[in-house]
């Protein structure tokens, strides 16, 4: 069985302009798809994700559509610029959206996003790679995604403004590296869940 990953990029900007965080995802994409594996990258400034704890808010919410795509996926992965130090905006949006849908379940009464492996990447031009991933990563498995090991690859720079990933981000032998094992060991986890399930004792909702 083919293998889905969908790479939900929170960049503020929308699918017609370039975006750093777009070409670390696409270094990941790569090597997913070396191993078989079909990949997809969705913007989410293309939709529009109303505020609000529901996991539909109603006549234009894009949410339910995200959320279907993510529920299809056996690989899920944010990719969130940094911005002052912190996570973007949309990306703290999504979280909570993950969370608004979180109380649906799969077949076997578990959360809905159980037996989906999921990662985080990072992209800025200063700091805040590790406190950018840090909320994403625990977020996604407090929800019930499973977190591989060194699930998460990032580009940030040298201290003070510097060059952004697309720049000298693809020269990084520490990112490249991250950015191999995150995407390796995603796939390896996604296989073994395929295999073999979480069960469901002592986990249903």
């Amino acid at each position: 069985m083919t293998l889905k990953a969908l790479y939900l990029n929170t960049s503020l900007k929308t699918s017609d302009d370039k975006s750093n965080t777009s070409g670390l995802i696409q270094e990941s994409a790569k090597i997913l798809e070396n191993e078989g594996v079909k990949t997809e990258e969705i913007r989410a400034a293309d939709y529009n994700i109303p505020f609000g704890m529901e996991p539909d808010m109603g006549e234009g919410d894009e949410w339910p559509k995200l959320f279907e795509k993510i529920k299809e996926a056996d690989i899920f992965v944010i990719g969130s610029p940094v911005w002052e130090g912190q996570l973007s905006s949309i990306t703290k949006l999504v979280l909570e959206k993950l969370d608004a849908s979180s109380s649906e379940t799969n077949d076997k009464g578990q959360p809905v996003y159980y037996n989906t492996v999921a990662g985080a990447i990072v992209t800025g031009n200063e700091d805040g790679g590790k406190q950018t991933a840090m909320p994403v990563i625990f977020v996604l498995q407090h929800l019930g995604f499973t977190i591989p090991p060194n699930a998460e690859a990032y580009w940030v720079g040298e201290a003070g403004p510097g060059p952004s990933y697309l720049e000298a981000g693809q020269d990084s032998e520490f990112t490249q590296k991250n950015v191999t094992m995150m995407s390796h060991n995603l796939v390896h986890m996604s296989r073994i869940l395929k295999e073999n399930p979480i069960p469901a004792k002592g986990n249903t909702q």
